[in-house]
């Protein structure tokens, strides 16, 4: 059971990086610093948005962007980091 918590705990973590990466990736192209033309910028600019738009866009059902700023991200680093402790602490409460 421990092996199985670490595992959805390891696949909550790298999705947020994943988050980071496209909130970074977003940025760095808004500000031209790096130019989707490169075929690489392309390739992992494309591979972060198809992991991360479908669970932008119910968020985004909810709350729009404001004035250009899209809070989706951080509601969904906030929801998936309490989910991962509320985890921890259901299955393990010794441990947490």
């Amino acid at each position: 059971m421990l092996a199985l918590l670490k595992l959805i705990d390891t696949i909550i973590t790298l999705y947020i990086y994943v988050i980071i990466a496209s909130a970074v990736m977003s940025w760095l192209i808004a500000f031209n610093v790096i130019n989707t033309r490169n075929q690489f910028v392309y390739s992992f600019s494309q591979a972060v948005n198809s992991l991360t738009e479908p669970v932008y866009r119910r968020i985004r059902q909810f709350l729009p962007p404001l004035g250009g700023l899209d809070l989706s991200p951080v509601i969904i680093i906030l929801g998936l980091m309490f989910l991962r402790d509320l985890m921890w602490e259901i299955f393990t409460p010794g441990r947490f």
